[in-house]
């Protein structure tokens, strides 16, 4: 049986690892000559406003400048940059300072490749089977050929984010939000599983040269590791990946959906795996948040930890979708900061989309369109607060939080673009976290 082909090398010198992990694994053998290439970094997040750890959380510009030296060395003239980053609707300018802060001018000026937003560009809607359709970025559909960049990150709701996974940067607004939907057969990790399919022939190289744990932010846990991991199939690559972080593919719901679509094995029987092996250097990462649940409430373990009681925060779900999710760690650092040491009564704050109050309590709090339009009218709430937008406003989370009793402080959310700066202290004085490798010299 002819096997899948995964490279992992140690990263030691720009260029070589990259070139070495790529030939290894045959990875440009599909390459048309004179293909239209489409590079897809990962940018999970952006702020114009202070540095933040980028560690694990977006990929290195070096890689992305060894790739592209790469493409240009097997004769590619034609090489596009593209990704989606998540910001505001209509937000143009944190996209463009992102790409121009990593070095993507640079690049342009350097070797002539492009670099766009794909929120700028044209969608395409395309059916993906079992009533699924998705709008993809058209200029990457219409390339010869994919190289995919994720970073090598496990995530608080599909347990790794690798080369799938690093797709949903290419469709749009409401194909993301639809991507976490309420239906339990068809989730989040149904619809990740056939991101992808409407790709051109694709290579893909994760970027491990940073790791995350309980990513896919920068609250996550980052770690220098060294590593890239190379293939010309997506999925294999993945596997392999999620075996490194310590993740057996079987475990991670979209993994094990495209391996079932794809009738391939989940033990990784038809995969050959070059170089460096996977049990040298597997290391476990931690995907989830840790929650209390007493008599006191229901919250993190670190707000139970600091003596939170009366607050009912239920973990968050898969169906709570991508910008939701960017907002939920700041309204939780609100809760915390607002705690006077006395317990609240019995306050309830819910997510995502298929979650209901619970009996007895005296106050709910919904954050977001979907939490409203399902529980608005539900029973069970004796005085409800929503913030009712899509996503919502951070003066409606205010409102209602202080509505319900936890006196928030409007000028935190004020200042959100502000908040990731204060990860930086924990990566301060040690020099493995580098921030030259976000830019292009």
């Amino acid at each position: 049986m002819k096997k899948n082909l995964v490279s992992i090398v140690h990263y030691e010198k720009p260029y070589e690892s990259v070139k070495k992990a790529v030939l290894n694994c045959g990875g440009l053998d599909h390459l048309p000559a004179k293909a239209r290439v489409f590079i897809k970094p990962n940018i999970v997040f952006w702020t114009k406003v202070c540095a933040f750890p980028k560690w694990g959380v977006i990929t290195t510009s070096r890689v992305i400048e060894d790739v592209v030296i790469l493409l240009k060395e097997h004769g590619i003239e034609d090489i596009t940059i593209g990704e989606g980053i998540v910001a505001d609707p209509g937000d143009t300018e944190t996209p463009a300072h992102a790409f121009q802060t990593l070095g993507y001018e640079t690049l342009k000026k350097r070797y002539g490749v492009k670099y766009i937003n794909v929120m700028e560009r044209p969608f395409r809607k395309v059916e993906l089977g079992d009533g699924i359709n998705l709008k993809f970025n058209e200029d990457i559909l219409e390339s010869d050929f994919l190289v995919n960049l994720p970073v090598m990150k496990s995530h608080n709701q599909t347990v790794v984010s690798l080369g799938i996974k690093n797709l949903k940067g290419t469709i749009d607004f409401a194909s993301r939000k639809k991507c976490h939907s309420a239906d339990p057969q068809k989730d989040l990790h149904f619809h990740v599983a056939r991101l992808a399919d409407p790709m051109p022939p694709a290579l893909t190289v994760i970027d491990g040269i940073y790791s995350l744990e309980r990513g896919p932010g920068f609250d996550g846990r980052m770690r220098r590791t060294n590593l890239l991991v190379a293939s010309a199939d997506m999925l294999s690559a993945d596997m392999v990946g999620s075996k490194i972080l310590g993740h057996d593919p079987s475990v991670v719901g979209h993994l094990a959906c495209a391996a079932k679509r794809a009738g391939r094995p989940l033990d990784l029987s038809d995969i050959g795996v070059i170089g460096l092996q996977i049990e040298s250097v597997a290391s476990y990462h931690e995907y989830d948040f840790e929650y209390s649940c007493s008599e006191k409430g229901e919250m993190p373990l670190a707000l139970a930890r600091q003596g939170l009681a009366g607050l009912y925060y239920r973990k968050f779900d898969d169906t709570m979708c991508t910008y939701c999710s960017g907002l939920n760690g700041l309204i939780l650092t609100a809760i915390r900061q607002a705690w006077q040491g006395e317990p609240w009564d019995n306050i309830e704050v819910l997510t995502g989309k298929i979650m209901e109050p619970l009996p007895g309590m005296k106050a709910t709090i919904l954050i977001g369109q979907c939490m409203y339009r399902k529980n608005k009218d539900h029973p069970d709430i004796q005085k409800m607060f929503a913030a009712k937008g899509c996503p919502p406003d951070a003066q409606e989370i205010v409102e209602a939080l202080n509505q319900a009793g936890i006196a928030a402080d409007a000028a935190l959310f004020d200042q959100i673009d502000n908040l990731p700066g204060f990860f930086m202290s924990r990566y301060e004085g040690k020099p493995e976290f580098d921030e030259s490798f976000f830019r292009i010299t």
